[in-house]
């Protein structure tokens, strides 16, 4: 059992070499202070079961699992920032929502409406990412005749978009 002299002696003695083992993992000194002194505080709340021959390697574990506490803590704060940050900036508004579905549905819409043989040109270049060249091949046309189709497409959907 510690009493109130022999803690205030363990503190002086070894609260800075503490502190500074702490600011060697943080590099924060306002940090590493505050951690220090809960060393000191865990330590005096257990002083009823401490054994004061092995006090060193005990204050230098909790000082150690304390800045490893900090670590996870500030990670886990930042990963939620960030994806607080990145949530506002990818939410819209209820207004930009209704577009993009009004948008969306019209798209579709004209892509139904679209003549077969531009539709089959337009999609293989869009969402299959299909060069010019490569459905030219796979349709057994000519490249031009595939930019003819492609450039009436285009023309297609602007008119029913816009």
């Amino acid at each position: 059992m510690l009493n109130k002299a022999e803690f205030k002696q363990i503190f002086d003695r070894y609260f800075d070499t503490i502190r500074s083992f702490i600011f060697y993992r943080c590099g924060d000194v306002d940090a590493a202070s505050d951690m220090a002194q809960d060393v000191f505080m865990k330590i005096w709340e257990k002083r009823e079961q401490i054994n004061t021959v092995e006090l060193k390697p005990l204050l230098y574990k909790i000082a150690n699992d304390m800045v490893i506490s900090s670590y996870r803590k500030n990670n886990t704060r930042m990963d939620y920032e960030q994806s607080m940050a990145m949530q506002s900036e990818t939410q819209q508004s209820a207004e930009e929502e209704l577009n993009y579905q009004e948008l969306s549905a019209s798209y579709a819409k004209a892509l139904e409406q679209m003549p077969e043989i531009q539709r089959v040109v337009f999609l293989m270049n869009r969402n299959d990412e299909m060069k010019y060249q490569e459905i030219a091949e796979c349709l057994q046309l000519s490249v031009k005749a595939v930019e003819k189709r492609m450039s009436g497409a285009l023309q297609y959907l602007r008119t029913q978009l816009l």
